[in-house]
Parts: C-alpha cells; structure tokens; sequence
C-alpha cells in the first residue's frame, strides 16, 4: 500500500494519508495551533509521538511550547505521559492534556468547546488529586490550574472571541 490512498470516507474523493493497516496518519503541516494546513505549506514542527519521558521532562517540555503559544503541540506531550506512564497518574496527565486542548480550542475561536474542555480537565484534575491526595504531584499546583481553566472557561464562553495561547498560558508549576 501506498504512502497516500484514495480517501472515499467523506464521499469527496480527496487523498488521504494512510499508513500501512489503513488508518490516518493526519500528515498534513500544521499550524502553531494544530490546524492543518495545505499540502506543501510551511508548518510548525510536530512533536514526535510515543516519547517516554521522566515526568519533570514531561512538564519542561509542556510549559515551552505552552509559553511558546502551542498549547496543542504541549497535549500531545501529556498524552505521551498519559499513555506511558503508569496507571494511577493516568488521570493527572488526562487532565493536563484536556486543559491544553481547551486552551488550543479557546484560541482557534471556538468558545464552546475551549471552555468545555477546560471544564473537563479541571474537574478531572481536581477529582485525580482528591482521590490520590497528590494536590502539588511533582510541584503542580492543581488548585491554581483548576482556577485558571475554569476562569478562562467561563471568559470565553462570555466573550466568545479567540484567545491569545501564549499570553493566557498557564504556569504548570505553582510559586
């Protein structure tokens, strides 16, 4: 099979990239914000998937591309912790990954999804440090973050304009 395949799930015909099991590889450049963009444009580095890192890795790695105003490239960060690390942290890195997906959705104009998902990873990330009694887990301060998301969260919804992701970014680790 080919790199590309014809594409016929949408009835439009387009070309598709594929890897070799037939599911999208989503290979397109894309933008600081994750949209893709045309075939041939310039895009923003990818960050590579499947990367094990330490957790303080993890969240160096997270808060330069957040202040870099990336805040899509840093879940795909989280999701590596997410699916990498082990089980009972699972849902700290969920909840990360899900604030930095409503912060890319807040950003690209879309109110309602940016502030559903900052909502979700709040209340996931509350939940986390409540059932484990991890509030700071590795200097996270999580009450901050979930004050943060929900702030932003109910401004978007209020205004219903894009945000800038690298001035609205938050501090991962708490003073």
């Amino acid at each position: 099979m080919s790199d590309v395949s014809r594409g016929s799930g949408t009835g439009r015909g387009f070309d598709r990239d594929r890897d070799e099991e037939g599911r999208a590889r989503s290979a397109r450049p894309r933008d600081g914000l994750g949209r893709p963009l045309p075939y041939g444009a310039e895009g923003v580095e990818r960050q590579p998937e499947g990367v094990v890192r330490s957790p303080g890795e993890t969240l160096v790695e997270a808060q330069a591309l957040l202040d870099a105003g990336r805040p899509f490239h840093a879940h795909e960060v989280f999701e590596d912790a997410w699916k990498s690390g082990p089980d009972e942290e699972s849902g700290l890195w969920r909840a990360l990954a899900q604030l930095a997906v409503g912060l890319t959705h807040a950003a690209r104009g879309n109110a309602t999804g940016g502030a559903r998902l900052l909502r979700r990873g709040a209340t996931g990330l509350t939940a986390w440090a409540e059932a484990t009694g991890r509030h700071r887990p590795y200097g996270i301060d999580t009450a901050t973050l979930t004050t943060w998301a929900t702030a932003l969260a109910t401004e978007v919804e209020g205004s219903g304009r894009p945000v800038d992701a690298a001035t609205r970014a938050p501090t991962l680790h708490g003073q």
